[in-house]
């Protein structure tokens, strides 16, 4: 898959419903013990909470997916968190719903809405970034080539993320792989083959804050 979605850095967030609080916690996993090992270190964090319901989805197309309603009654819980997360296409993560009985009874559609709009807040105090299989393309240019190979890049939106100025001009810039034929080609013919790929190494990438990140 040349684009899949992760979780850089978890995150928490929590809602109120009917006094109910509802405390979601999102972390990277890279796997079934890491995410069993998170879901036991956060029922003893939260031992006094009503329930702690979980879902976790580890590797590209959820090769293991998994979701506890802990208690509550059944498909209130896990799999609308599961539905979430698989609706979001976002893999190797882990979730843990802490709830409080506040007194009132929610019903089965109250605890389905909490319960996802638990995990969708959680999400949205997470790092979620879209990653990319790519390459890191160095390229090499006279000044003259430099202004084309510019226009091109950003014509294509694709970022230089390092640059060296000396006799001759070097460009370093990600390029999907979807692309890499195209943009060379591109590229050198409009510095009429002035130009040099210097390297180019597989890479998979994603940005976070307009800085490139190595995966």
């Amino acid at each position: 898959m040349n684009k899949t979605r992760i979780v850089y850095r978890g995150g928490q967030a929590e809602i109120i419903e009917k006094k109910s609080r509802f405390i979601a916690t999102v972390t990277p996993v890279h796997s079934q013990e890491e995410a069993l090992s998170f879901i036991a270190a956060q029922k003893k964090k939260y031992w006094d909470a009503t329930h702690n319901c979980y879902a976790y989805i580890i590797g590209q197309q959820g090769r293991e997916a998994r979701c506890s309603d802990d208690g509550e009654p059944q498909g209130t819980a896990g799999r609308p968190m599961l539905d979430v997360l698989q609706g979001e296409d976002v893999y190797d993560i882990c979730v843990v719903v802490t709830r409080y009985f506040g007194g009132t009874l929610l019903g089965t559609g109250g605890l389905v809405r909490a319960y996802s709009r638990a995990v969708q807040e959680g999400l949205a105090a997470s790092a979620i970034l879209k990653t990319e299989l790519g390459y890191r393309l160095l390229i090499r240019t006279d000044y003259t080539g430099l202004g084309k190979i510019q226009y091109l890049l950003g014509e294509r939106g694709l970022k230089i993320i390092n640059s060296s100025y000396g006799q001759d001009v070097e460009l370093e810039t990600l390029v999907p792989e979807d692309l890499l034929k195209s943009v060379k080609e591109n590229i050198t013919e409009a510095t009429s083959g002035r130009a040099v790929f210097e390297q180019e190494v597989s890479t998979r990438y994603a940005f976070l804050d307009q800085e490139p990140i190595f995966l």
